[in-house]
């Protein structure tokens, strides 16, 4: 059952949007900018970055003297090869649905490339020079600057180092200083809470907090900026959201995928810091934040926070029962026979690296009091899917002879889908059309769906997760970033279960067939409070 969507044309194409307003006349308010890249030649920036700027161009969403410098050790490189790169990317990616040629040649003009080494300071002598030729026809409280860091985290550190000891990009007290100048970090945002803690250090002694943005991909998507517009904006919703009407609460990111060619990065990261201490954090703290007193990019972060700072810390006791590691053996995903973990590239035959993870996670709080967190995230799963499950409690009492037409009642699930397929649906149970015999014996019920998707309501064109979050950084709207307090408070609650299992490698580790849901491992944690896993 699709419910219907009201009150508007239902074909519309959907702006990108910050989490609390349509900023679809966004190029009126973003400021002209320079966006440098650095890591321009690597897989980011042709699958995400370039795609990303490309919509935001066809929407007439980049200011009038936008311009990118890429940034790329590349020497043999130019401005001509690398438009010629970026168009192929453009020409493959499963994000441009309609290219247009003449959007491209309008952007390609205002895209340059810069080859230097990142780590040396020589390199920024370089780069100052291009950005001077890009930037001269503007007046100087018009060269705004923002440095994209698309690179591995071990060369985030000489970067931002450079860029500050440079002059590129000035440490700003007052956000309202032009021009400005903004930095970009993707995740990982350290490699443990000690690690974060010291970049963190490093940063702030560099810029100011308004200056830095910590990039988190999963909170440009539609679904996940919509959590908060479901709970706060609909009165049905938000007295229900507590420990007396929800039993449990379930967060997956599976993805179908492999390691691929990351075995060496993967080797270091493995699951949990790659999904869980940034993604499934953050959707753990959407769901169960308090309502911020405005909507405002610190209000919404203090929130978020506090919810962090509430989690039970995992203990050596508590670890063995709450939380699960597995690695995929082979299997066939999509009917293609696909290999193990171990025997990937660059992975140690022996690795004790989880692919999978699964835990359970409590909030100490007056509202999630006792209210289990199920999160699980793996590689080489059945298929791509992402989402946050929110189980209601039971019916106190059944008047249908105990089942409904000899089948067990199930509880009312409301799935926010984060990916793919983003949208809403709410399960409910309604009573089969037809007679009953004996009505309060063989009552016959049916559970359905009422669904709402974003592509049927509003067409195809919903924004990619990064066109939106760059049109962010761009206007200084940080709602969608996270903070740095945010990051440690992450770390605090992840660093335990990351040296447990360091500390007691698993022997044998468990495995599961790719193609699989994952380990009966996964399957017998959540069953431990009467729950099963639910299979998109």
């Amino acid at each position: 059952m699709t419910a219907p969507v009201t009150g508007g044309n239902p074909k519309v194409n959907v702006r990108p949007t910050s989490m609390f307003g349509t900023i679809g006349h966004a190029a009126e308010q973003a400021d002209a900018c320079t966006m440098v890249i650095f890591g321009a030649t690597g897989d980011l920036t042709k699958r995400k970055l370039f795609p990303a700027l490309y919509s935001l161009a066809a929407e007439h969403l980049l200011a009038a003297d936008f311009a990118v410098l890429a940034v790329g050790r590349e020497m043999t490189e130019n401005d001509q090869s690398f438009r010629e790169k970026m168009r192929v990317a453009l020409g493959e990616s499963d994000e441009v649905k309609h290219f247009d040629d003449a959007v491209w040649q309008q952007l390609a003009q205002r895209v340059f490339y810069c080859g230097c080494t990142a780590g040396e300071p020589a390199g920024y002598d370089a780069i100052q020079t291009r950005l001077t030729e890009i930037e001269q026809s503007r007046p100087e409280q018009k060269r705004n600057r923002f440095f994209y860091l698309a690179v591995p985290p071990s060369v985030f550190e000489p970067i931002v180092r450079h860029l500050a000891d440079s002059g590129l990009a000035p440490r700003h007290v007052d956000p309202q200083a032009r021009p400005w100048a903004r930095i970009v970090v993707e995740k990982p945002f350290g490699h443990s809470l000690e690690t974060a803690r010291a970049l963190n250090a490093l940063v702030l002694s560099l810029f100011a907090e308004h200056q830095v943005y910590r990039i988190d991909h999963f909170l440009g998507k539609e679904t996940v900026q919509n959590v908060l517009v479901l709970r706060f904006a609909n009165s049905i919703f938000e007295p229900l959201w507590n420990r007396r009407w929800i039993s449990h609460v379930q967060i997956t990111a599976a993805e179908a995928v492999g390691v691929e060619a990351r075995g060496v990065y993967y080797e270091e990261a493995g699951v949990v810091r790659d999904m869980f201490q940034n993604h499934l954090m953050q959707l753990l703290a959407l769901t169960a934040m308090e309502p911020p007193p405005s909507m405002t990019a610190d209000a919404v972060r203090d929130e978020k926070v506090k919810v962090l700072r509430s989690v039970r810390w995992l203990t050596p006791e508590s670890i063995p029962t709450s939380a699960v590691r597995a690695q995929y053996s082979a299997g066939a995903v999509k009917e293609n026979l696909v290999a193990s973990y171990r025997d990937e590239p660059d992975v140690a035959r022996d690795s004790q690296t989880p692919t999978y993870a699964a835990a359970r996670f409590f909030i100490d709080n007056w509202r999630w009091k006792d209210v289990p967190f199920y999160m699980r995230s793996g590689k080489r799963l059945a298929k791509r899917y992402s989402e946050i499950a929110i189980h209601f409690q039971s019916p106190p009492h059944l008047m249908f002879g105990g089942e409904a037409g000899h089948r067990a009642l199930q509880p009312n699930v409301l799935v926010l889908r984060v990916q793919p397929n983003e949208g809403v649906s709410l399960n409910f149970e309604v009573k089969v059309p037809g007679a009953a015999v004996a009505l309060t014996q063989h009552l016959e019920v049916a559970p359905v769906d009422m669904d709402f998707s974003y592509t049927e309501a509003f067409g195809e064109s919903s924004a990619p997760a990064y066109e939106t979050l760059l049109l962010d950084v761009m206007i200084g709207e940080m709602t969608l970033f996270t903070r740095s307090d945010e990051v440690e408070a992450a770390w605090k609650i992840i660093d335990p279960l990351l040296n447990y299992w360091e500390e007691h490698p698993a022997s044998p580790m468990p495995t599961y067939p790719a193609g699989s849901w994952g380990p009966a491992e996964a399957d017998r944690l959540i069953s431990l409070d009467g729950f099963r896993w639910r299979i998109p």
